[in-house]
């Protein structure tokens, strides 16, 4: 399909997911990149502790914080 076909159909207010492979879409900003990391043994308890307490990983915990710490400050 051409642009101008797909746009056409936008244009007309139609579905064009029919047109998309969105099997392998990724939104924008999102993609992973792993890092690693060093904590003392006393902030990995606590982390533990938490992941606990909420019944989700410390990996979970560790990027809510580090999200909450950024939302917070921007």
């Amino acid at each position: 399909m051409k642009a101008k076909e797909f746009d056409a159909i936008f244009d007309a207010g139609k579905n064009v997911t029919t047109h998309l492979d969105l099997a392998k879409t990724r939104r924008g900003g999102q993609e992973i990149k792993r890092v690693n990391v060093d904590f003392p043994v006393w902030m990995l308890n606590s982390l533990d502790k938490e992941a606990g307490r909420l019944g989700i990983t410390r990996q979970a915990v560790v990027k809510v914080l580090v999200a909450q710490h950024f939302h917070a400050v921007m």
